[in-house]
């Protein structure tokens, strides 16, 4: 992967100018992009860099995200083919104020849910990139980009990013504003990063939010990590075993406290919860979509909204409680650790392009709102990647940051 800070370094030096790191980078998606086919519509427009904190930086935009000079087609051009939007999104806007140029938009399932695009894995052609932000997964993995937008509804930056081999985060909640993004679910969409490094999320992070804190300058304290399996969400294969087993033990012979514990059936009634709360919001979000073109809605998403209809206002309601009362009780589970460890997905990447995975090791900590970070550091048969998650209390992704810094440090030394 390419490092988006090696590139600043490299800038400073005099080495490349803003101008000539574009380029390259764009050389290096045409390169590629025949065969992992992670962008919906490249910009044409590339070759004059702007000033600021990521000048030099090529960045792809998933394409539910709204641009002025791009097409946002979100995945379904049967009904938004050439769509093209006033003004760009909130983060669009932060990337460009920046100084990012934006390379492109990415592909994604259509409307981020599950009707698959023609990605591909880029550590095996065979198989699917995850989803719902396939294209920006599957460049940074690549190593053609070195940053990516991608949005999270249940497990859609985490998982893609696992399957690829990249590095991501999903902040907290709102961390990032999400005007501008077609809504999906407005209690869980979630704007995240992948780049090619910890360091270089938490640099990402920074800028965008104007947040100095976020950029891990300081060394960081040895973390108090919670191994967590969740259980209601079914037994992982074992590729991510092996991949939460290799992570474990990295980290306590780096010097890591560890403990393992189960979480109580509460967590697991929230997690049941996502899905009520996630697909009743959808019901609204595509109204006009599902009662003006619902013939052209992708098979996929249009079986999810047609089940959709059957959820009910108090059924919703009792979910939303449900979430609330578990939201509290998560302070209770970092009493005695700072960030939790969990897998990041069931397994591999599944064979094929129809499915992008199960989000199921996701759910919960999305409608939690809390950081999840994504570290690679095992790769499976057929040589596809496997990462763990480290999920850290709501509005601590600093904390998230500095303990994936940790955990990374220690696998690549246990190498």
């Amino acid at each position: 992967m390419v490092s988006l800070l090696d590139i600043l370094h490299r800038i400073e030096a005099g080495g490349l100018t803003p101008e000539s790191a574009i380029r390259a980078t764009m050389e290096q998606v045409a390169a590629k992009e025949d065969d992992i086919k992670a962008f919906a519509r490249l910009n044409g427009n590339t070759v004059s860099a702007s000033a600021g904190p990521l000048s030099g930086i090529a960045v792809g935009v998933k394409d539910i995200i709204d641009t002025a000079d791009l097409p946002t087609e979100m995945g379904c051009p049967a009904i938004y083919g050439g769509w093209q939007p006033r003004g760009d999104a909130a983060i669009v806007t932060a990337l460009k104020r920046a100084g990012a140029t934006i390379a492109g938009k990415t592909a994604t399932t259509a409307f981020a849910a599950s009707d698959a695009p023609a990605t591909r894995n880029p550590h095996n052609l065979a198989h699917t990139p995850g989803g719902s932000s396939s294209g920006s997964a599957a460049a940074v993995g690549a190593g053609v980009l070195p940053l990516a937008l991608g949005t999270q509804t249940a497990g859609s930056v985490i998982r893609p990013a696992s399957f690829c081999g990249a590095y991501a985060i999903k902040p907290s909640f709102r961390l990032i504003p999400t005007v501008g993004v077609k809504c999906f679910s407005w209690s869980l969409d979630t704007l995240g990063l992948f780049a090619g490094g910890v360091a270089d999320l938490a640099y990402a992070l920074a800028v965008i939010t104007d947040r100095p804190d976020l950029k891990l300058s300081e060394p960081g304290n040895t973390p108090r990590i919670g191994i967590v399996a969740q259980y209601f969400a079914g037994d992982p294969e074992p590729e991510a075993q092996r991949a939460l087993d290799r992570a474990v033990l990295a980290a306590e012979t780096a010097g890591a406290t560890l403990r393992t514990f189960a979480l109580s059936d509460m967590f697991g009634q929230a997690w049941s919860a996502q899905l009520t709360i996630q697909n009743y919001e959808a019901k609204h979000s595509f109204g006009w979509e599902y009662c003006e073109r619902h013939d052209d809605i992708p098979p996929g998403i249009r079986r999810t909204l047609d089940g959709a209809q059957k959820i009910d206002a108090a059924s919703y309601d009792a979910a939303r409680r449900t979430a609330h009362r578990v939201r509290r009780a998560m302070n209770d589970v970092f009493a005695d650790v700072d960030v939790l460890l969990t897998f990041s997905a069931p397994g591999a990447a599944p064979a094929g392009l129809a499915s992008t995975g199960d989000a199921r090791f996701n759910r919960l900590w999305t409608l939690m709102g809390m950081p999840c970070v994504n570290v690679p550091g095992y790769i499976a048969a057929d040589n596809l990647p496997v990462g763990v998650q480290i999920v850290a209390p709501f509005g601590q992704d600093a904390r998230a940051l500095y303990a994936a810094r940790f955990l990374d440090d220690a696998l690549k030394k246990a190498s």
